[in-house]
C-alpha cells in the first residue's frame, strides 16, 4: 500500500464563488461538483491544485454538529493553515492578493530561510505562501 496523500476538505459559506475564487487565486482546476438536493449548494467538489487536490462543500447547518464541518466565518476563524509551496512566492502572492485575498502576515524574507506570508480567503481560511528567498 503506498502513503495516502492527505487533500483538506474546506467548508464554505459560498461553494461556486469559492471556486471561482480558487481558480482566479491559485490557478485550481475544478475537476468535478456536485449540488445538494436543493440545487443552490455545492455538496462536493474536487479542484486539482499543483500537484495535490482540495475538495470544498457548502455549510449544511441543519445536519447539525455531528458530521459538519463548519466553514471559519461561523466558527469565528481558521483552524489550521494551509501551505503553498511555489518557486516564485512574489507572483503567487500577488495573483492571490489581486483575486480578493486578504494580507494577514505580509510576504517577506524570514529568518528561516523563506519568502513566507500569510493571506485569508473570501471564505475564512488562512493560506500560506512560500517559496525561495529573494
Amino acid at each position: 500500500m503506498t502513503n495516502p496523500a492527505p487533500v483538506p476538505h474546506l467548508a464554505v459559506n459560498d461553494g461556486e464563488a469559492a471556486i471561482a475564487f480558487y481558480e482566479r487565486a491559485f490557478g485550481a482546476t475544478l475537476e468535478g461538483k456536485h449540488l445538494a438536493e436543493d440545487g443552490k449548494r455545492l455538496m462536493h467538489a474536487h479542484l486539482k491544485l499543483g500537484a495535490g487536490a482540495i475538495y470544498l462543500h457548502d455549510e449544511f447547518p441543519e445536519i447539525g454538529d455531528y458530521g459538519s464541518a463548519k466553514a471559519p466565518t461561523r466558527l469565528g476563524g481558521a483552524s489550521c493553515v494551509i501551505h503553498l509551496d511555489v518557486p516564485d512566492a512574489d507572483a503567487a502572492w500577488e495573483r492571490a492578493v489581486n483575486a480578493g485575498a486578504e494580507v494577514v502576515m505580509e510576504l517577506d524574507n524570514q529568518f528561516w530561510g523563506m519568502r513566507y506570508g500569510q493571506i485569508k480567503d473570501p471564505f475564512g481560511h488562512i493560506w500560506s505562501i512560500g517559496g525561495p528567498v529573494k
